[in-house]
């Protein structure tokens, strides 16, 4: 029997939230110690070696991973938040969503100048979350040494939008659709 590959251990959810729409879900990829495992090893392997000050999670699956891989490489983990969550000075980006806007924030000292910073999230869609740390990033002056993401929907157009902006994207597997 083939060992398992991290896309073996997401299920589908059909209709979630909305109909018509395949959630991709990781809870099941998290819950299992070899499925984890495997995920932080292949997602922080490109980055061995490579220097890195910062891992930034986006909210909220970024977390999961970001706090692990920044354990593993012995870095510190900064939160990028949905708007009002952080306690401390912010700055804020406002970016489009499918129906409106939504807004993310950092902490305004999070990142120094010159820091080199991995951005993680689980899945990588149309790429707004994202880009939205990004900037948050650049207006601090941090250098984006890359974005890795479990999952990437490239029907959907996000490593193209990102990769337009000059970052570095890892992806552990595709799925088809949205």
């Amino acid at each position: 029997m083939a060992e398992k590959t991290v896309k073996d251990y997401i299920r589908t959810i059909v209709d979630f939230p909305h109909e018509g729409i395949m959630f991709r879900d990781v809870t099941t990829l998290f819950a299992d110690p070899r499925g984890m495992r495997l995920c932080i090893d292949q997602l922080l392997a490109p980055y061995v070696g490579q220097q890195i000050d910062k891992i930034v999670g986006l909210e909220a699956r970024g977390f999961i991973m970001g706090g692990a891989i920044a354990h593993q490489l012995g870095k510190g983990f900064v939160p990028v938040r949905k708007k009002g969550k952080l306690p401390g000075p912010v700055i804020s980006e406002e970016y489009q969503l499918e129906y409106g806007e939504a807004v993310v924030e950092i902490h305004d000292d999070a990142i120094k100048k010159g820091e080199k910073v991995l951005i993680v999230d689980d899945l990588l869609a149309t790429g707004g979350t994202a880009e939205a740390g990004i900037k948050l990033i650049e207006r601090l002056e941090g250098e984006i040494v890359g974005c890795a993401f479990i999952i990437d929907l490239p029907e959907l157009g996000g490593r193209e939008r990102l990769e337009k902006l000059g970052v570095d994207i890892h992806a552990l597997c595709e799925f088809e659709g949205g």
